[in-house]
């Protein structure tokens, strides 16, 4: 069996047949503590907190659509390191993707996190050198924490992927309820740090914290915007702008997020907008029911891109996507430890008949695991 399905069921195995494991809050807590390696904060010493971070993540996928087949059982990420906090509110981050779906001694792919910080409070998160570029609903939502099992595909076609590049940005939140986030970001593909090939993008958004004026546990709107300058060498999707609305609503057990974004694009590549709604509802504590709606639409032929696993059965592009997801997340350990579960249908269409048309139903069964 290759080592990646033996890991696979062995992560199975350790949440299925450990009953005491799963039903002690305190087992959790004092495994995932073991990850904080020194906690001197109360100290006057330089370093105050030096953690071990990553995640791991690992995908069932059955997918049937009149095209054809595809399944696989994989590693979906692993990425590991380091964060720590310094005197004086600095923070320093260093974090490796790794595919081990590779051979041992190819596990390497590239840095995520490796950014200096200063982080003093809730208004003002700056970071230094290479870090998160999040923009669009899902694409400012980190994968650890996500509600379906893979991201949305209008964030797949409007947002950039990559997600990491070296940079500088600021955010955070004021007293008022107002969220900013600043940024300018180099489009090098480099898998390390990189500021020579290709050209830059900026990142800017303005939202608001509603949630106490209007007594909800959730009420949050954001507006961002991309600017990016063209480049062939950018590490980015070929979008001159994007712009997206997101809106975050969530109160006792029901919850809705919702989503509105256009890119114009440059090239080869079309003007795109989409919609997308989630609501969401949490019938305890374990236990969660998602729902997602994505639509999507191109203003010229072979404008939009399929989803990561509809991407398997049909590579070329087409002009219209709609997407039905129902899914069902079991928390073991909060967002830390979770099994997800997401049926999606899924349909492309290809008005101009060069290979772009999909039409098909898709499983995925996921385990999320994340430390620190």
């Amino acid at each position: 069996m290759p080592l990646a399905r033996t890991y696979f069921f062995a992560v199975l195995a350790l949440i299925t047949v450990s009953p005491s494991l799963a039903q002690a809050q305190s087992s959790y807590d004092n495994l995932w503590d073991q990850f904080t390696l020194y906690d001197g904060s109360e100290g006057a010493g330089l370093v105050k907190n030096f953690a071990l971070s990553g995640r791991l993540q690992a995908d069932a996928i059955f997918a049937d659509a009149d095209e054809g087949e595809f399944d696989d059982l994989l590693w979906r990420r692993f990425r590991f390191g380091f964060k720590s906090k310094l005197a004086n509110d600095w923070v320093v981050q260093l974090e490796g993707d790794f595919d081990l779906q590779e051979s041992v001694g190819d596990w390497y792919s590239r840095l995520t996190d490796a950014y200096v910080g200063w982080n003093p409070g809730k208004e003002l998160d700056l970071r230094f050198f290479k870090h998160s570029a999040g923009f669009t609903l899902d694409g400012a939502t980190s994968s650890k924490k996500l509600l379906t099992t893979e991201r949305n595909n209008l964030t797949n076609n409007l947002w950039f992927t990559a997600e990491y590049f070296s940079g500088v940005s600021a955010k955070g939140e004021l007293e008022n309820g107002l969220t900013y986030q600043a940024g300018v970001f180099s489009g090098d593909p480099d898998d390390e740090v990189g500021f020579q090939d290709g050209s830059y993008f900026t990142l800017t958004s303005l939202g608001w914290n509603f949630s106490p004026m209007l007594e909800l546990k959730t009420a949050k709107v954001r507006f961002d915007y991309v600017y990016q300058d063209q480049d062939p060498l950018n590490n980015t999707r070929n979008f001159s702008t994007v712009t997206n609305l997101v809106s975050q609503w969530e109160n006792g057990h029901w919850g809705l997020w919702t989503d509105l974004s256009a890119g114009n694009g440059w090239g080869e590549q079309s003007d795109i907008w989409g919609l997308v709604l989630m609501p969401f509802y949490s019938s305890s504590e374990k236990l969660q029911w998602v729902a997602r709606y994505t639509y999507l639409d191109s203003k010229n032929a072979n404008g939009l891109r399929l989803g990561r696993y509809e991407r398997e059965i049909v590579g070329d592009k087409g002009d219209q996507y709609s997407e039905f997801y129902l899914g069902a997340n079991y928390f073991f350990y909060g967002q830390k430890l979770k099994w997800q579960n997401g049926l999606q249908y899924g349909k492309m269409k290809d008005t101009v008949g060069d290979g772009g048309r999909y039409e098909g139903w898709a499983f995925t069964s996921g385990i999320r695991i994340y430390w620190y």
